[in-house]
């Protein structure tokens, strides 16, 4: 009985350690499962900072990132929210390899732990049974030997008493014969039942229960075993994103290696570079002769009847210097631009305009009516700063300088002939719709996309104007910008031959922010370089060369600046096709060319050719 108590403590103490271990396991799959949400947490919080700091689309932000410098930092951004990515990964690996496993694995663990416990009670309760039957058949044998004992010495006190009968006796001896042999079935009884016992005591303690046991300690094992594999896959998926995120951490340092101080000033310079020249050298006023004293800048009148100029108001701003000085803008206002050749006409319709279009010509106003217009009229941008507090300053951007100028209205025609190609692309879609439908009719109404096609045509012609309007605005800044070149490059050799050193620095001092020049029609004369010299420069350039011929339809009267007469049924070469404004360029011979109207011609172009 005392090895069973014992069994039985021994079945407790493992019952209590292999609850343990599961609660072990239990513990780690937690800690598992906080590392992932830290690591989606971590991941998230990562994704939001790039997220946070990366540039908004279509605005002033996206225009500061075309610096190395901060072209860097955008692939700093990028490459942490590739970083981000990996430590998704890991929390995603440590949750299918681990967590999810380690789960499976308790579910089976628990319910081979109870079985395992299930088979030990069984087999206890067995041998606690068999040894109760022993001691019932022990008792029962010694309870029968001693009544065969009793029946015995009853026997023999019967038959020795002389006055009991016969018949007493004898039913006294089959009495004690009968419990003599209940006893004797006791006794074989009783041995049988102890070899039994014997033998399911030895198989019990010899045989199932070693078994179970060793079920058991192999259960503990395995248990084991897999915590330690788990720990060990803990580490290996954080090793195998190591790789990746060294590849991000050397793309932020190749995009670091990547800056160019050098570049990023360059296109500082070239961003805000504003095409003024420096102002001259301010003249020495002589004050010991005030009848005598230097034309002072700050003038606003000037004699036109004889060229030469007026004493002036004495002016104490002439120490200032450009572009701080008001004064370059109320001169631009009185003066008209320096205009240069004019760009190719705009187009209109042959019936409207029988001779074609015409120019635009822009004609000096009076000295009085722009002064007057001056003075009645507040300017719609004063200077640079009110741009950045989000003024909306004119169409033809005539308030930004001209380098700056040029700059926005390249942007302006580029983004007005990609509309206008979005237009003509949807017009084609459309066309082949409608193709579509008249040759297939039950697949739509082709009168259904006329409207469409029309709202397209009135939108093409809309936009080829704008893109006509700002080109001739950007020829007039190109235009000027390049005399102004010329002129900078020659006037070294002029000032140094002028003995009057008022006229050295009148052209410098009256050109205003917006590349108009305010000087007098005499002025002019003197400063201005013989648009001869500067016409030489072109005059070697090669002709271009033919691409085509064409053949006038009607007869076209070319009266403008740039344009070519035709008469009907000519035939010309063609060498430039229409751009979208309307015009084709022709020529006649190696001596006549010239802009006429594309609705005037049909042309014929030549995909081969090569030359002229």
């Amino acid at each position: 009985f005392f090895f069973f108590n014992s069994l039985q403590d021994q079945f407790d103490n493992l019952e209590k350690h292999t609850q343990w271990g599961i609660d072990v396991l239990e513990k780690y799959i937690k800690f598992v499962k906080e590392r992932t949400e830290i690591e989606l947490s971590y991941a998230k919080q990562l994704r939001n900072l790039s997220k946070k700091y990366q540039p908004k689309k279509n605005s002033k932000e996206e225009e500061e990132y075309r610096y190395t410098s901060t072209r860097a930092f955008l692939a700093t951004l990028n490459e942490m929210n590739d970083y981000a990515g990996q430590h998704e990964v890991i929390s995603e690996n440590m949750t299918s390899l681990i967590t999810a496993e380690l789960t499976r694995y308790v579910q089976e663990l628990k319910q081979e732990r109870k079985s395992h416990f299930h088979d030990g009670r069984k087999a206890q309760q067995h041998i606690e049974t068999c040894w109760k039957q022993l001691e019932a058949s022990k008792r029962r044998f010694e309870r029968d030997c001693k009544e065969a004992d009793r029946a015995q010495q009853y026997f023999e006190k019967m038959d020795a008493d002389i006055n009991v009968t016969k018949a007493d006796v004898e039913k006294a001896r089959q009495q004690a014969q009968l419990r003599h042999q209940m006893a004797e079935d006791s006794k074989a009884e009783y041995s049988s039942t102890l070899q039994k016992f014997n033998s399911e005591q030895h198989e019990h303690y010899y045989t199932h229960i070693p078994n179970i046991f060793q079920k058991i300690q192999e259960m503990e094992e395995r248990r084991i075993v897999r915590i330690g594999e788990s720990m060990k896959t803990f580490a290996e998926v954080d090793r195998q994103v190591i790789p990746i995120i060294g590849k991000c951490l050397d793309e932020i340092t190749k995009a670091a290696e990547s800056v160019d101080h050098k570049n990023d000033s360059q296109m500082v310079i070239e961003a805000f570079k504003s095409g003024f020249e420096p102002p001259g050298d301010i003249d020495f006023e002589d004050f010991t002769q005030p009848m005598k004293r230097t034309v002072s800048e700050s003038s606003l009148s000037n004699s036109r009847g004889d060229g030469k100029s007026e004493p002036k108001f004495g002016s104490k701003s002439k120490g200032k210097l450009w572009p701080f000085i008001k004064k370059n803008k109320l001169m631009s206002l009185l003066t008209s631009p320096h205009q240069p050749p004019p760009p190719p006409p705009a187009s209109a319709s042959p019936s409207a305009v029988p001779n074609g279009p015409q120019s635009p010509k822009q004609q000096k106003e009076p000295l009085s009516h722009r002064f007057n217009e001056f003075m009645t009229s507040k300017p719609k941008i004063h200077c640079f700063r009110s741009l950045k507090r989000g003024g909306t300053g004119p169409e033809d951007f005539s308030n930004l300088p001209p380098e700056q100028r040029r700059k926005k209205l390249q942007q302006k025609v580029d983004e007005l002939n990609r509309d206008i190609q979005k237009e003509m692309d949807s017009r084609d879609a459309l066309t082949k719709m409608k193709d579509v439908y008249i040759k297939n009719p039950q697949m739509g109404d082709a009168a259904s996309v006329d409207h469409r096609l029309a709202e397209l045509g009135q939108n093409i012609e809309k936009l080829r104007l704008e893109v006509q309007k700002f080109e001739g605005w950007l020829a007039e800044v190109e235009g000027r910008l390049l005399a102004r070149t010329e002129q900078s490059r020659r006037q070294s050799g002029v000032y140094e031959a002028q003995n009057a050193s008022g006229v050295n620095s009148c052209a410098q001092d009256r050109e205003s922010p917006d590349g108009s020049y305010t000087e007098e029609q005499s002025q002019e004369t003197e400063m201005k370089v013989p648009a001869t010299d500067f016409d030489d420069e072109f005059d070697d350039e090669e002709p271009l060369p033919t691409i085509g011929t064409c053949k006038a339809l009607y007869t076209f009267e070319g009266q403008n600046e740039g344009t070519i007469s035709v008469a009907e049924g000519e035939m010309l070469y063609v060498i430039e096709e229409d751009k979208g404004d309307g015009w084709t360029r022709i020529r006649r011979n190696e001596d006549e060319e010239g802009y006429v109207p594309t609705s005037y011609v049909e042309v014929y172009l030549d995909k081969n050719a090569k030359g002229a």
